[in-house]
């Protein structure tokens, strides 16, 4: 049986290999930082389960440290309060809200940052504290502040952060507000998704500075941006080529909702392929049209339902070929996602890295090819 060193050596040197690990700074973290000290349980998902189940693995159980160097996320808490501990061996369902992600994107993303030495970094999202052990290691305890929204979860990862040796200033409080004493930072790193950047971060990061965030909405498509703060509230930035999926910051993510009924409302035939939507740009795109939907469905069978004025709309197959789109309510929800989709077929369906993102005091746009192309205000 392997050693967790053991392990972690060659959890590192395949992140080398990959192309990940490239910055040797980062490498020392990745193999000094002991990640089985951040999750000293995790629930594994039931494949084919409908709703998903999860499956508690605990210290000790069988494949329990290997499945922790393995580059994958851990979830680590549902529904915002169940821990693995807190259950038996039985298998439960829920919504992740607290993981480990993949050491992979954890380590990708503080290259990504391009933190050079001195550099004062802000962390929205302490999670389990890997991440922040790593950033310790590489940037010093000085250098590093992290704000946990949860305080269980805060709580638990301050006690790993200290078993690992690392002191960085750990906060409990709404990272969206950025640090509640203020300061000035060269970056800032997020690891969870936004439906905007909060004002409180482009106060917060110097302009010359940088920011990493995911961007997510209601219909949880993600795009990972990176943004140069170029004055007092204002930044611009583009799109990465890398996906990224965090889960969306809590006072950001959608708010409870009744039972969905499809009521009837004006058909007419739909001139793109709903299924567009399942593909990873194409919901993105989609979620920029109608920000305060949520989307349901799969293939020719989509669903839009905007939680802010109740509208809807539906796909189905034509029976004479085509597909048809029923819409009802005050915002023509398929008319907004099918001019956002058309514009970025007209440009050959790029990738997200083809989009930017302006941002100032007043607005958030997120434009296709350049700040002149088309482009799509976000819900702040």
């Amino acid at each position: 049986m392997n050693t967790p060193a053991e392990l972690r050596t060659a959890l590192a040197d395949r992140l080398t290999e990959d192309g990940t690990l490239t910055e040797p700074g980062w490498d020392s973290a990745a193999r000094a930082v002991p990640r089985e000290l951040f999750v000293g349980a995790y629930f594994v998902p039931i494949l084919g389960s409908v709703p998903t189940g999860y499956r508690p693995i605990r210290e000790g159980d069988p494949g329990w440290l290997e499945g922790i160097y393995e580059d994958q996320t851990l979830v680590t808490q549902l529904d915002g309060r169940t821990a693995p501990e807190d259950i038996g061996g039985e298998t439960v369902t829920g919504i992740p809200t607290s993981s480990s992600t993949l050491p992979s994107v954890v380590l990708q993303m503080w290259h990504q940052l391009d933190v050079e030495a001195g550099h004062r970094v802000l962390e929205v999202g302490t999670g389990t504290g890997y991440s922040t052990a790593l950033g310790a290691h590489r940037l010093g305890d000085a250098n590093l502040t992290s704000i946990e929204y949860d305080p269980t979860v805060g709580t638990a990862a301050a006690t790993a952060i200290k078993a690992a040796g690392f002191s960085p200033r750990l906060i409990i409080g709404d990272g969206l507000r950025g640090d509640p004493d203020g300061g000035q930072y060269d970056r800032l790193i997020a690891t969870c998704s936004v439906r905007y950047i909060p004002l409180s971060w482009l106060h917060q990061v110097k302009p010359g500075g940088r920011i990493l965030v995911t961007l997510s909405g209601w219909s949880y498509a993600n795009a990972l941006a990176l943004l140069d703060v170029t004055g007092s509230g204002e930044a611009t930035g583009r799109f990465l080529e890398d996906q990224a999926s965090f889960m969306i910051a809590r006072p950001h993510d959608r708010p409870p909702r009744p039972t969905l009924d499809l009521l009837p409302g004006e058909e007419r035939p739909t001139h793109i392929d709903p299924a567009t939507l399942d593909s990873w740009t194409g919901s993105w795109v989609a979620q920029l049209a109608a920000p305060s939907a949520i989307r349901m469905g799969v293939g020719a069978q989509q669903i839009l339902w905007d939680l802010a004025t109740g509208s809807q709309a539906r796909t189905a197959p034509d029976p004479n070929g085509g597909w048809t789109v029923t819409q009802r309510g005050p915002v023509a929800l398929w008319d907004r996602v099918e001019q956002a989709v058309q514009s970025w077929q007209s440009a050959g369906e790029p990738h997200q890295d083809a989009f930017g993102i302006t941002i100032s005091p007043a607005r958030q746009r997120v434009w296709l090819g350049n700040e002149a192309g088309p482009g799509w205000d976000l819900p702040i």
